[in-house]
């Protein structure tokens, strides 16, 4: 059992134990993110005997998690790569989610009642078990894309990753909704909820942008005696727009997500120890979440329903995922068949279906625990097929590109105060013909030779040192 003395303990063998398997399982093309969710299901009930079963503390825990998660993935998000791809996101991740819930929600209906499937559901729990896994997984997306550090043709990338980080709230409430539906016996409203999905995005807008605004002023002008507190400031931030937000009823996801991309996006003071923190905070709540959701399954439950939920997984990525991008992308010539094809791939699974899973346990729906297990099942089933097969998919549909350079050899970064930025220029024999010296070097004015790197060695440069080719110059130039 899981007691205060013994949590700390068990906590750190399970993220050590996490971390070392993950660095075998990379090698092999296995997302990261499944490894975590394995580890947590081989130390609970039916492994090692971890006893963990509160729906409501993984829910807890899911949900400082994905705050983390999104704020940090809005951070890395940049204006000028989602601006060409803006509509498309927002469509996917509205209608998108919309679509797949009704096609799914009728698909389980369908196995229900006119198969021997070993599930008895009504249309509204059809419906609900559906907009549990209607939205792709953020963490997953964004873990898999820059793990594997691909970059894609199209843009496909920043709308992979606006959609994942904006789908949640069409989601969420749909869930809600259908929760409150079937607990109280109405009937459903689409007006209601309409008006609560206005609320919802308007009130997450509203407080992500305020707050996202506020966040940049305050640690811009704010003057702490620690430069390590102001990453700590912003995470404070991060939680109090979640929970505020979620106060007025709006969706504190898109609003951490929205406050992630105004910081990203504005000059930042301290960015380098923000960024570093907010990583290893990202990775440490990820390892965490997928442990805790890995230890609350009893994977013996999910024999019994183990070919419903083949079938419901194998028709969201075959048929529910590819019907609603097409659908949603119709309207726009530009994006090639290969390009929506890969988009319908990238539909995956994780955390946040699992979370939203947790929703109908503790509101005591009738059969939740088995609508739990199907989702689990079904996440499983997405992150192996789906996650192990995305770079080849992209390859396969010749969707790739070689990988954008970031930073620089020597690992230098400059404050964003200073208006100037670095590159690295490796010399060739042809760059040292008219003389190998920087003396001799026709240098742009307004930049400066900051150091040399030669092999392993390290040289501060000045006007009469010799160069050799495949030496490596730290430049400083003016931005214009």
């Amino acid at each position: 059992m899981i007691t205060a003395e013994n949590i700390l303990l068990v906590g750190s063998i399970l993220i050590f134990t996490s971390i070392l398997i993950s660095k075998t399982g990379y090698r092999f093309g296995i997302p990261t993110l499944l490894l975590f969710l394995l580890v947590g299901m081989a130390f609970g009930s039916d492994g090692l005997g971890i006893q963990f079963n509160s729906a409501s503390d993984a829910q807890f825990i899911g949900m400082m998690a994905l705050s983390i998660i999104l704020f940090s993935g809005g951070m890395d998000t940049r204006y000028a790569d989602i601006k060409p791809v803006l509509k498309q996101g927002i469509l996917l991740s509205t209608v998108g989610v919309l679509v797949t819930t009704l096609l799914t929600g009728l698909f389980i209906f369908f196995l229900s009642h006119y198969t021997h499937a070993s599930i008895e559901l009504t249309l509204m729990v059809s419906l609900l078990l559906a907009a549990t896994m209607s939205s792709t997984d953020s963490a997953s997306v964004f873990s898999l894309l820059r793990s594997q550090r691909m970059n894609l043709k199209y843009n496909l990338r920043p709308m992979l990753e606006l959609e994942s980080g904006s789908n949640d709230p069409m989601a969420y409430m749909l869930t809600i909704v259908l929760i409150q539906v079937i607990g109280s016996g109405s009937n459903f409203d689409v007006t209601v909820m309409l008006k609560d999905l206005f609320i919802q995005f308007l009130f997450g807008g509203v407080i992500g942008y305020a707050f996202g605004k506020f966040a940049v002023w305050l640690v811009n002008k704010i003057e702490l005696s620690n430069s390590a507190l102001y990453p700590i400031l912003l995470l404070s931030l991060v939680f109090i727009t979640f929970t505020l937000t979620d106060l007025v009823k709006g969706n504190g996801y898109l609003a951490v997500y929205i406050a992630g991309m105004i910081v990203g996006n504005a000059r930042l003071a301290y960015r380098k120890e923000t960024n570093t923190f907010m990583n290893g905070l990202t990775w440490l709540f990820q390892i965490i979440m997928f442990l805790t959701l890995g230890l609350l399954v009893n994977p013996h439950e999910m024999l019994d329903i183990s070919v419903t939920a083949l079938l419901i997984g194998v028709f969201m990525i075959l048929i529910a995922r590819p019907v609603s991008v097409f659908l949603c992308l119709l309207p726009f010539k530009g994006i090639t068949n290969k390009a929506r094809v890969f988009i319908s791939w990238v539909g995956l699974r994780g955390a946040v279906p699992i979370i939203f899973a947790t929703y109908p346990v503790i509101a005591q729906i009738p059969g939740s625990n088995q609508l739990f297990n199907i989702v689990f099942f079904i996440t499983l089933l997405s992150l192996t097929i789906q996650g192990m097969t995305i770079s080849k998919m992209a390859r396969w549909l010749k969707l790739d590109l070689p990988e954008e350079k970031e930073g620089n050899e020597f690992g230098v970064e400059l404050p964003e105060e200073i208006d100037t930025h670095l590159d690295d220029i490796t010399l060739t024999e042809d760059m040292l013909s008219t003389g190998n010296r920087l003396a001799d070097m026709n240098i742009p004015k307004g930049t400066l030779v900051m150091l040399i790197k030669r092999g392993n060695e390290f040289i501060i440069p000045n006007g009469q040192i010799e160069l050799h080719a495949g030496d490596k110059l730290l430049v400083m130039s003016e931005k214009k």
